[in-house]
């Protein structure tokens, strides 16, 4: 990967392809859209940028900053890169990054594809901080292996472990390596970040709400967000993603790149 500074922060990124520039931006713990950005409905057609966070995968920074500061490192990036707007691609706490990107900074934003973001206002809340709540305090304790997969089993099932060895070889070792960025910084950031109905009313973009088709055995919460969004966003576009839950990109990378593929072509 090459690096940018954004504001005193070098952010590792690469940038495939030509055509419209889309951006992917990742969830909580470990960079993880390697694979849908190789499947050819996006990879024939786009200018796709992937880059790796504050605090993930060699890029630096403090990760204890308010979800708009998340936002704000995309918006110099892409400013960096010559990439606005763009498509914002967003999975998990990538999607409310996202979400933020497109209330702060709209002329960055093309069209956005919201991949379960964890949204606050659902009613399953509570059931999903008493699964996960413990873990920041299990890597304060020294367990960082057991709060990685503590947290990964509460959001994204059992199963998670198989699919990302599949799909993402390494990455399980990079993101334990990583877990002081998420767990001493950006859990506490995405926990107090907020977003309701007139917030959503702000953004006039194309959306695509995308769920996975399992996601609501591993936390009602995920179809709830669903059912948010697409109450929130009259424009949305709904997208169950099969063979899935919330490590969607990573479980089902052919089918999820045709869905965000799809979408686009029809914007």
């Amino acid at each position: 990967m090459k690096q940018a500074n954004v504001d005193g922060t070098t952010l590792k990124y690469e940038v495939k392809g030509s055509g419209e520039p889309v951006v992917f931006i990742h969830g909580a713990l470990f960079e993880s859209f390697g694979p849908t950005s190789e499947e050819p409905p996006l990879k024939d057609g786009f200018r796709l940028i992937r880059y790796c966070r504050r605090g993930y995968a060699g890029s630096t920074g403090d990760a204890a900053v308010p979800m708009a500061k998340q936002a704000a490192d995309c918006a110099e990036l892409l400013t960096t890169l010559g990439g606005k707007p763009a498509h914002i691609v967003g999975h998990s706490s990538g999607a409310i990054i996202a979400l933020q990107l497109a209330v702060d900074s709209p002329e960055a934003v093309r069209s956005l594809s919201l991949l379960e973001p964890p949204l606050v206002a659902v009613p399953s809340r509570d059931q999903l901080f008493e699964r996960i709540g413990p873990t920041p305090q299990m890597f304060e304790d020294g367990d960082s292996a057991g709060a990685f997969d503590s947290f990964m089993k509460g959001v994204c099932g059992e199963r998670y472990r198989a699919a990302m060895e599949k799909a993402l070889p390494g990455t399980i070792e990079q993101a334990i390596a990583d877990a002081a960025t998420f767990f001493s910084g950006e859990f506490q950031a995405s926990v107090e970040w907020t977003f309701g109905r007139e917030d959503a009313a702000r953004i006039r973009q194309p959306v695509l709400a995308v769920v996975g088709a399992e996601s609501g055995t591993v936390w009602p919460g995920w179809d709830e967000g669903q059912k948010l969004l697409l109450e929130w966003f009259p424009q949305a576009k709904p997208f169950v993603l099969p063979r899935a839950a919330h490590l969607l990109q990573v479980e089902n990378p052919h089918d999820m790149a045709e869905g965000v593929a799809a979408f686009l072509a029809s914007i």
